[in-house]
């Protein structure tokens, strides 16, 4: 099959970007939080989500859910309940990425949107079965909000790895 669209090559990533951008998104979700407002996006979900499908074998299941762990500390949930979201959240990416890089940004928002109103809904079918009050409607929101988050993740995250457009006659990529 013939790729119709020109993409450019990209270079490898850091590892420590990576991590960096991992603790980025932790810190920002972390701050977000304090806001208590339940439709905010989770954007260390986001990220894992990215990171699970342009480098699964850097970011996996472990990493997700020690950060799950983090954010359900941070959250003063119930231990786990953000771990087991971002498990799932990891797995699926593992499983899928490398079906969902042959499609544009557009229609990987229509395929990664079902995982985050999954991961949404574990979240809160964790809350419930724990006696806690429905939260209320406006938490809908939150897992469109994030896919609505992609293609800005895809542009920060990727843009340390595309390589500079200088013309060199001598170099054939």
């Amino acid at each position: 099959m013939i790729m119709e669209r020109r993409e450019a090559l990209l270079l490898p990533v850091s590892p420590w970007f990576i991590a960096g951008s991992l603790i980025g998104a932790l810190l920002l979700s972390m701050l977000l939080s304090f806001s208590q407002a339940l439709w905010l996006p989770d954007v260390l979900a986001v990220y894992i989500f990215f990171w699970g499908i342009h480098q699964p074998r850097r970011v996996g299941m472990a990493i997700a859910f020690f950060l799950g762990l983090w954010m359900d500390v941070q959250h003063s949930s119930l231990l786990g309940q953000h771990a087991l979201s971002y498990v799932v959240l990891s797995y699926f990416a593992f499983s899928l990425h490398r079906r969902l890089l042959w499609f544009p940004i557009k229609d990987q928002m229509l395929q990664i949107a079902p995982f985050f109103i999954l991961a949404e809904a574990m979240g809160l079918l964790i809350r419930l079965s724990t006696g806690d009050d429905f939260p209320g409607w406006p938490m809908l929101l939150a897992p469109f909000l994030e896919t609505l988050l992609w293609p800005v993740a895809n542009f920060i995250l990727l843009a340390p790895q595309r390589r500079a457009h200088d013309p060199d006659a001598n170099r054939p990529i």
